[in-house]
């Protein structure tokens, strides 16, 4: 089974991934105030999904996945979907990527000194399901055959879209991790990659080892990437660190902007220059990250200049 990352790594040193999906349409005037977050306008405003994938495309990703980070049946029959549709919105929003992907690969212009795009299935969290922070934690009361059953049907459903990876994002528990893992063994024709969210630069959100419980996953083969997103850019040269002493697999990493998030006045604060976080996207490439992109606030000017970054940073290799 060909890995579709390291595809990218040989032929041209890196991949880069793309920015954060849910806040960049935010910018574009979508209203997540939901339960839903980006999956919300999965029901409202395709077409906004489609423009705002094309802009990172156009920006250089070499990646973008689908709307269904906090999208679960559970929630989506809580709002009156059935189990069938609710199914089938899942579907589209990985064929809205693969759509995208396709008639940008289309013209002949957007193939110079590019390879052609991937299309990732997002996993989010259990604690994003439950919207009430303990994606940040961790911290569940439900147990691994719980947090497995939680996640199965969308699994199945995702594995089943014609994606060419999973992306498992912003995982806080190495229970979830474990998981995760028991599903990835029912489907043999599926690949993916796990990303954590990292409380420090050694610990995921629940407080285990990151080095810990990687070396647990390792010799998974169709686990192709481990990394972290959705933490500040100043952990991320002590995690990619924590990674490269336990796996060989490439090292992932999309951090945040760098803003700070206002959980009271519910607004980001502070400046993130996108020009910055490209001279940060060559110190994380230099430290061993081989997969770099973006999270909360980082928009297809990140991805642009992340990938002039990572290019000037190859060539000055060669």
């Amino acid at each position: 089974m060909t890995d579709p990352i390291s595809h990218f790594i040989q032929q041209q040193g890196f991949f880069v991934l793309d920015g954060g999906l849910a806040t960049e349409l935010e910018a574009r005037g979508a209203d997540l105030n939901d339960r839903l977050w980006s999956a919300k306008v999965l029901l409202e405003d395709t077409e906004l999904i489609r423009l705002t994938y094309l802009d990172f495309l156009r920006a250089g990703a070499d990646c973008i996945v689908s709307a269904t980070y906090q999208a679960t049946f559970p929630e989506l029959v809580r709002r009156g979907l059935s189990e069938a549709d609710a199914s089938e919105l899942l579907k589209l929003s990985v064929w809205l990527a693969l759509e995208t992907r396709n008639a940008f690969w289309s013209h002949p212009a957007n193939r110079v000194g590019r390879i052609k795009p991937i299309v990732g299935a997002s996993i989010g969290p259990y604690g994003a399901y439950l919207a009430d922070g303990s994606e940040y934690s961790g911290d569940y009361d439900i147990d691994e055959q719980q947090l497995y059953e939680f996640h199965r049907r969308r699994w199945l459903t995702l594995t089943g879209t014609g994606a060419d990876i999973v992306a498992c994002e912003t995982i806080p528990s190495r229970t979830e991790a474990r998981a995760l893992v028991r599903l990835l063994g029912e489907t043999p024709d599926t690949q993916m990659w796990i990303s954590f969210n990292c409380r420090d630069e050694a610990h995921i959100a629940d407080g285990n080892s990151l080095q810990e419980t990687i070396a647990e996953l390792n010799d998974h083969d169709r686990i192709v990437a481990f990394g972290v997103n959705c933490t500040p850019p100043s952990l991320v040269p002590g995690l990619v660190n924590q990674v490269r002493q336990v796996s060989d697999k490439p090292v992932m990493v999309y951090p945040n902007s760098g803003e700070g998030w206002d959980a009271e006045r519910k607004e980001w604060t502070g400046v993130a220059e996108p020009v910055d976080f490209g001279e940060k996207a060559t110190e994380w490439f230099n430290l061993g990250a081989s997969c770099i992109g973006g999270c909360c606030r980082t928009g297809p000017e990140h991805v642009r200049e992340i990938r002039a970054a990572l290019v000037g940073a190859v060539g000055g290799r060669g």
